[in-house]
């Protein structure tokens, strides 16, 4: 399945996408914010393509004047996510490459898997994290409708072997549709 924006495809990961992922992926400031760690070799964004990109409702954000990788976003939904929720709910994330940064393409992707989770998969409610300090996922996040939730300090994040402080914000489908009503 492809989702479409005005300036986005967001389709599903391919093993050709290895070489861009890698591309955006080795940058310190992507994947440690993120909770997980910096690419080493475009192999290695290989088997993330598939061992953990390749699930279901795993995007990759491209710009759809030439359809390459330049960021990812999915949903976890119920059991899948770090989150104890239910099958009903899902949990979003995503990163966009810094070269993307400040144009407001996470916004528009995160916007459009919003729509798909609760108009397509009929989910009740989605939920989104930051780190302590990454304060351009907060921003997003606001812009896109979350609200704040709950903190979890000190909570084990194994991929990067470190805890982290995680911010969790949450954004219900009634919230979605009052929202939407406003803006039209």
């Amino acid at each position: 399945m492809e989702l479409r924006t005005e300036r986005l495809i967001l389709r599903p990961w391919r093993k050709s996408d290895a070489a861009s992922l890698f591309e955006y992926a080795k940058d310190e400031r992507i994947g440690p914010n993120a909770g997980w760690p910096v690419h080493t070799s475009v192999k290695y964004s290989l088997g993330i393509i598939k061992k953990v990109l390749s699930a279901p409702e795993n995007y990759a954000i491209c710009l759809k004047e030439d359809n390459k990788a330049i960021g990812s976003i999915g949903l976890k939904i119920g059991k899948s996510s770090i989150l104890d929720i239910p099958e009903t709910e899902a949990e979003i994330g995503g990163w966009i490459g810094v070269p993307f940064w400040g144009r407001g393409l996470t916004t528009e992707a995160i916007k459009e898997i919003v729509r798909h989770a609760f108009e397509d998969l009929k989910l009740e409610r989605l939920w989104c994290g930051y780190f302590d300090g990454n304060l351009r996922s907060k921003r997003v996040q606001e812009k896109c409708g979350f609200i704040y939730h709950h903190t979890e300090e000190n909570r084990p994040w194994p991929l990067i072997e470190e805890p982290k402080t995680l911010h969790v914000s949450c954004l219900s489908r009634e919230d979605w549709k009052r929202m939407n009503e406003k803006t039209e």
